[in-house]
């Protein structure tokens, strides 16, 4: 590693993000000194990475949070998005990126790099301008900005990728809004993270906007049929109407594809204009392509699908927070402040190996499902996403193995003790708090068995919720408890 790197601390924000989480991997692996910021550490205690970087617990949108984050920081990649932040979205990015420009002055930061997206048609989402102004609001100190403007992001994970490759699996023949014919130009995430990583290395600071993109430029639906011929599957019949707006096209993503309304919102948003690289703003004469080349749309699908299937998947678009009803708090202890706890409990003493009972607990939801009352957990993932919550179609990033911070279904993983204790919490929509907790302990040469949904609700709306559906309870819980031991003494059994 050149000498110019090595006193070095380069602050990473969005870390628990799909593009953070591999920021972070891909500077460790360049032996190059990674701080991050996060709001709850322990949404990246399960990366492979956390004990190799510096955690700055705090808020970006605290100012001195953010002076302790850039304290002594030579580049800082600004990741941040408030998209799912109302109405207002935009006017919060700015406000966040203006004073975390400011705070990089004050700390003298040498560089801020900030991924953002391609815009150079006029006819522009509220979400693309949103883009642009965070990146003026970035470069409106002293510092210089290098930004980065990307179009769809192909890779294992991705959003862009799940929406295509959901839309394609699931509609034979489908009737699409007129934006399918509109010019993209995807880039592979590998090759995003080569242009970040590149700007960490520079020796020295730069000041501009430079559009990155992969080799190939062609429409949404072109994307499609390549993902379809690629999959063996047949040609796709595609069939345009105009009447499909961005709206109702976010709708239409949001109940085909696992990717929900809020966040198919935005990237439908980007595809309504041509997103295409302005070659007047390309990077090539500072940062040169990687010597293997970019990636082909077709090589990026076919690593993504390799990744998929191979449960490679580092990071995933679920990973960050999703958007949640207005009244439901943040995540913690539900036993405070005198709130009303409601409780269903179940237990039970069993002679089964603890690995093996463990191992069905942790491998709950997803492809797997909820040992039992599937079609009741199905009926409640589609009032959910009616009500514009994520459902159930998130899954999970690997249908076996878990870590703090993954999205499970239209639960998070919360509290994560292997072998002991899950804990997982509802980011479905509802009037109020609710918990979904497994515990496993020794007794007398046998395991205790604990299973526990927890419930905070809301005023008068929320207790009227849980007796609601507390008949549900009485056939959904002893179900799944009775239905995890039945498949854990099987799997004892044919071991």
């Amino acid at each position: 590693m050149a000498k110019h790197h090595e006193d070095r601390t380069y602050l990473v924000t969005g870390a628990s993000g799909y593009v953070g989480g591999r920021l972070v991997r891909t500077l460790l692996d360049s032996d190059l000194k990674v701080r991050i910021l996060v709001r709850d550490p322990s949404k990246v205690k399960g990366q492979n990475w956390a004990s190799n970087v510096e955690i700055v617990t705090g808020n970006a949108n605290s100012i001195s949070d953010l002076d302790r984050a850039l304290a002594g920081v030579h580049t800082a990649f600004y990741l941040l998005h408030s998209i799912n932040l109302g109405k207002s979205f935009d006017q919060i990015e700015a406000t966040m990126a203006r004073n975390f420009a400011q705070a990089a002055e004050r700390a003298g930061v040498a560089q801020i790099v900030y991924l953002g997206g391609i815009a150079n048609d006029e006819n522009r989402s509220k979400h693309l301008e949103s883009r642009l102004q965070t990146g003026t609001e970035l470069a409106s100190t002293s510092v210089p900005v290098m930004e980065f403007r990307a179009g769809i992001i192909i890779g294992s994970g991705s959003a862009s990728f799940e929406m295509l490759r959901h839309l394609t699996h699931r509609l034979p023949i489908m009737t699409t809004p007129k934006w399918v014919s509109n010019r993209t130009q995807p880039i592979a995430i590998r090759d995003v993270l080569y242009y970040l990583k590149s700007a960490a290395l520079l020796k020295k600071p730069v000041r501009g906007i430079f559009d990155i993109g992969g080799p190939e430029v062609l429409t949404y639906a072109n994307m499609m049929q390549k993902f379809a011929k690629l999959s063996g599957l047949r040609k796709r019949w595609i069939i345009q109407i105009p009447v499909l707006t961005p709206g109702l096209s976010s709708l239409w993503i949001g109940f085909v594809t696992p990717v929900p309304t809020a966040l198919a919102r935005p990237l439908v948003g980007s595809l309504i204009s041509e997103v295409v690289a302005d070659k007047n703003k390309s990077v090539d004469a500072i940062i040169p392509p990687p010597a293997e080349g970019l990636l082909t749309l077709e090589d990026s699908i076919l690593l993504a699908l390799s990744r998929t299937a191979e449960k490679q998947v580092e990071t995933r678009w679920s990973d960050a927070s999703s958007p949640i009803a207005p009244w439901q708090k943040a995540q913690g202890d539900p036993d405070w402040a005198g709130e009303a706890v409601l409780k269903d409990h179940r237990e039970a003493v069993v002679n089964i190996d603890k690995k093996i009972l463990w191992s069905k607990i942790e491998g709950i939801g997803g492809e797997h499902g909820w040992y039992g009352s599937d079609f009741l957990w199905w009926g409640r993932g589609v009032i959910d996403r009616i009500v514009g919550g994520v459902g159930l179609r998130r899954g999970r990033r690997d249908p076996d193995f878990l870590r703090v911070g993954d999205s499970l279904d239209f639960w998070r993983v919360e509290i994560l003790e292997p072998g002991r204790r899950l804990k997982l919490y509802a980011e479905m929509i509802l009037p109020g708090k609710a918990w979904l907790e497994f515990t496993l302990d020794d007794v007398d040469g046998k395991v205790l068995i604990v299973q526990e949904a927890t419930f905070v609700p809301r005023g008068l709306g929320g207790q009227l919720y849980w007796y609601s559906i507390a008949p549900f309870h009485t056939f959904v819980f002893p179900t799944m408890l009775r239905n995890i031991i039945k498949q854990a003494k099987k799997a004892q059994n044919n071991a």
